[in-house]
C-alpha cells in the first residue's frame, strides 16, 4: 500500500509537470489544461486501490490510514498546490507576474483559509476512514484505520496554532535589498 501511495504522489506531480510543460514550454494550452484536470484521477486510483486491498482481506495498516489522509488533503489542497506552481511557472517561463509574498493581515487571513481547508481535509479523511471501516466490517482488521482519528485532530490543532501565531505575531515584509 505504501508503494501505491508513493506512486500516486509521483503520478500527481508528473501530471502537474507535464501539464505545465505543455502549457508554457510547448504553448499547448488546452493539452496543459487537460493534463492538469486529470490530477483528481490519481485520487480515484488511490481510493480504488485502498478499497480493493481491504476488501481482498488485508488488515488495515498505517498506509491505509495514510491513504485516507492523503485523499482528504489532495481533494482540499490539490487545486491550491497546482495554482501555486502555475503562478511560479507562468512567471519563470511565460513572463507572468511575480508571485506575491503575503505578509501582515493578508498572510494571517490566508493562514485562516488554510485552517478551513485543513478542516475540510480532516473531515474528508475521517469520512473515508469511516467508509472503509464500514466496508470491511471487521473491527479486528480496521484498528489501523481508526487509530488515525487522533492524528487528524492533531493536524487540525497544529494548523490552528499556526494561524493563531501569525494573527498575534504577523509576518513582516522582507526588507528591500
Amino acid at each position: 500500500m505504501g508503494a501505491v501511495i508513493a506512486a500516486c504522489e509521483i503520478g500527481f506531480w508528473v501530471l502537474v509537470a507535464l501539464g505545465l510543460a505543455a502549457r508554457y514550454g510547448l504553448q499547448w494550452r488546452r493539452t496543459g489544461l487537460v493534463l492538469l484536470a486529470l490530477t483528481p484521477l490519481v485520487d480515484v486510483v488511490l481510493l480504488a486501490a485502498t478499497v480493493l486491498d481491504l476488501r481482498a482481506g488485508a488488515t488495515a495498516s498505517f498506509f491505509h490510514g495514510l491513504a485516507a489522509i492523503y485523499l482528504g488533503f489532495s481533494v482540499t489542497y490539490g487545486h491550491e498546490m497546482i495554482a501555486w506552481v502555475d503562478v511560479r511557472a507562468a512567471h519563470r517561463f511565460a513572463g507572468g507576474p511575480a508571485p506575491v509574498r503575503l505578509h501582515g493581515a493578508r498572510y494571517a487571513r490566508e493562514c485562516w483559509m488554510d485552517v478551513v481547508r485543513t478542516g475540510g481535509a480532516v473531515l474528508i479523511a475521517a469520512a473515508v476512514i469511516w467508509i472503509l471501516t464500514v466496508l470491511v466490517d471487521d473491527p479486528d482488521r480496521t484498528v489501523g484505520l481508526e487509530s488515525r482519528y487522533p492524528v487528524l485532530a492533531l493536524i487540525l490543532v497544529a494548523e490552528l496554532i499556526w494561524a493563531i501565531s501569525y494573527t498575534v505575531w504577523p509576518r513582516k515584509p522582507k526588507p528591500a535589498s
